[in-house]
């Protein structure tokens, strides 16, 4: 049993692991900037607006810039924890919660037989 366990977690190592090495990185068109390291989804729709519509101008301007793109991306990373936290503890609130429920309802079940 023991080494069916292993079996299975290699393969899911290996299954998770392979295509990241077994892929490569497209070529770089000629003459084209080299990407971004901490660009993002955000970088590429203000190409793509400023591709549409040169003259566009934003509606407002941000509250609070990051000196650099490695603190936004830390931000950012920051922000995903803080939210997973808080599922994390709701979940777990909720779980207690029906639990602590269950056992005071049990004894009256087991009365009422």
């Amino acid at each position: 049993m023991k080494i069916r366990n292993w079996m299975l977690a290699l393969a899911v190592v290996l299954i998770s692991v392979l295509p990241l090495l077994l892929v490569s990185a497209p070529p770089a068109a000629p003459g084209a900037e080299a990407p971004e390291t901490f660009g993002g989804a955000d970088t590429r729709a203000q190409q793509a607006i400023g591709d549409i519509a040169p003259g566009y101008q934003p509606w407002f301007k941000p509250v609070f810039e990051p000196a650099s793109a490695e603190i936004a991306s830390l931000l950012f990373a920051l922000q995903a924890a803080i939210g997973a936290g808080v599922i994390g503890f709701w979940l777990g609130i909720s779980v207690a919660r029906e639990r602590a429920r269950r056992e005071v309802l049990a004894p009256q079940d087991q009365r009422a037989d």
